[in-house]
């Protein structure tokens, strides 16, 4: 399709004209759009793995069955269960003064939705938002990444032939397509990118008023409070960070540990990995780099940390491969604020380590800190699991693991803050594509004349009335 602002703004009048043609989809026709994705993704899911591991070098096809083909296939099954009821209008009577008028919530479309996806899971962070576009009864365009040009090109070849492009069309294209994409007047736009990234969305999206959903990131802690399962909790914030090398959004970003636990961390750690992935080197599960920039702004990280007094841990034997863009898990010690490290989302396998001598203390670092995407604790008293809830604020939390909360349909995925805004997933994902039309049913009989002018005796009686009890 043609790319230009002016052929993106065509492709959305042409979306927008259609919508307006059939504005309240029925049931049948979403559960339609919604069986097309599951049979396109049944159908593609080996060719869509093989493509994503080609963009990054290596991406390990059982990482992207997990992390991106079951979730994907798991929300469109969720939305086909559920999604009828969503629908229903929610009734209730009016208030009492207004009775027997009746009150309706009507769930309505918003339109055309635009949805810009990011690199590091392609599929999951396109299907995720289409599905709850979808079923709301909208239609969407879907901004692919540039950086996973394999995997772009596919989708959008396959979308086509499952969808008419009235319905979902799929844009590829560099970052100055994205502007444009960006700055288009849809009905809602979601992002999921990087903070400074989600900046100039909201700006674009600002000129039209466009609402927005946005799934940052930011610095995510894992906190291992002083009754954890030390060795259960290492092993889960060792996924948690290793899989598709770092390169989650929600991966944590630093460990919270009581402080003479930084050893035994590392050694768990080192233990952990050796299991998990035998032989690092050659092992094909251990997923690459996306790119030379990215491996290189990564190593700049670690090696700022190194010269401004940080020690590097090592967690495998296996060497770093600039030409495969292969870069082994490291921990770090003794670092603080005032490394780039602790500033900056790290999107890679680098993990810093952060003591602490009492758990209100971890809990002061985090809320010191702008509010992350994800938190992850560690502890079995239940009393201090609920203070470190009711004092910190994050996107999402997962107590005693890391990263499946996302997975969870019954509850929204969003940010926070510095790491987004609004939300979806399952019914919050419907909630967000809808306009909950507010309607006020006027019955036949009703005693609102008493309140029409001219104001005399019976209308301050029946307002004295209203001020008393309404």
């Amino acid at each position: 399709m043609d790319t230009t602002r002016t052929g993106l703004a065509a492709q959305l009048q042409r979306m927008r004209k259609a919508h307006t043609q059939a504005p309240m989809p029925t049931w049948a026709t979403r559960a339609r759009r919604l069986r097309a994705l599951e049979t396109l993704l049944q159908a593609q899911h080996d060719a869509f793995a093989a493509a994503i591991h080609d963009d990054f070098g290596q991406r390990p096809r059982e990482e992207t069955q997990l992390l991106e083909v079951f979730p994907s296939l798991s929300s469109i099954r969720h939305a086909l269960r559920h999604g009828r009821r969503w629908m229903h209008p929610r009734g209730s009577l009016a208030s009492l003064a207004f009775l027997p008028a009746r009150n309706t919530l009507m769930p309505q479309p918003l339109g055309v939705v635009g949805i810009i996806v990011p690199w590091n899971y392609p599929l999951y962070l396109a299907i995720g938002p289409l599905v709850d576009a979808l079923v709301a009864g909208n239609r969407a365009m879907v901004k692919m990444s540039e950086y996973t040009p394999r995997f772009s090109a596919l989708f959008a070849e396959q979308i086509g032939r499952y969808f008419q492009p009235e319905e979902v069309q799929v844009v590829t294209g560099d970052a100055e397509v994205a502007q444009a994409f960006s700055g288009l007047p849809f009905d809602h736009l979601l992002f999921t990118g990087s903070t400074a990234v989600g900046h100039h969305v909201m700006r674009a999206a600002a000129d039209n008023l466009t609402p927005v959903t946005l799934e940052l990131g930011g610095k995510s802690p894992a906190i291992i409070g002083p009754g954890a399962r030390f060795e259960h909790a290492v092993e889960r914030i060792v996924f948690g960070k290793m899989v598709n090398a770092g390169q989650t959004c929600i991966a944590p970003d630093y460990v919270l540990l009581p402080r003479d636990r930084v050893q035994a961390f590392v050694d768990t750690a080192r233990q952990t990995v050796a299991r998990m992935y035998p032989q690092l080197r050659e092992n094909t599960q251990y997923a690459s780099v996306v790119s030379d920039r990215q491996y290189q702004r990564v190593i700049a990280l670690r090696d700022d940390a190194v010269a401004a007094g940080a020690r590097v841990h090592a967690l495998s034997d296996a060497g770093e491969d600039p030409s495969r863009r292969m870069l082994p898990p490291q921990l770090l010690s003794e670092v603080d604020d005032s490394m780039a490290l602790m500033q900056q989302e790290i999107f890679g396998p680098l993990l810093p380590l952060v003591p602490y001598d009492s758990l209100d203390d971890a809990i002061a670092y985090v809320s010191s800190h702008a509010h992350p995407l994800a938190l992850y604790l560690f502890e079995q008293d239940s009393s201090l699991v609920e203070r470190v809830l009711a004092h910190t604020v994050a996107g999402g939390v997962s107590v005693n693991d890391t990263l499946y909360h996302i997975a969870q349909h019954q509850l929204p995925f969003g940010g926070v803050g510095a790491s987004g805004m609004g939300g979806y997933h399952g019914e919050a994902g419907f909630r967000t594509f809808s306009h909950y039309k507010p309607v006020f049913r006027q019955t036949r009989l009703n005693g609102v004349g008493l309140l029409d002018p001219p104001y005399g005796a019976r209308f301050r009686k029946v307002l004295d009335l209203l001020l008393k009890r309404g």
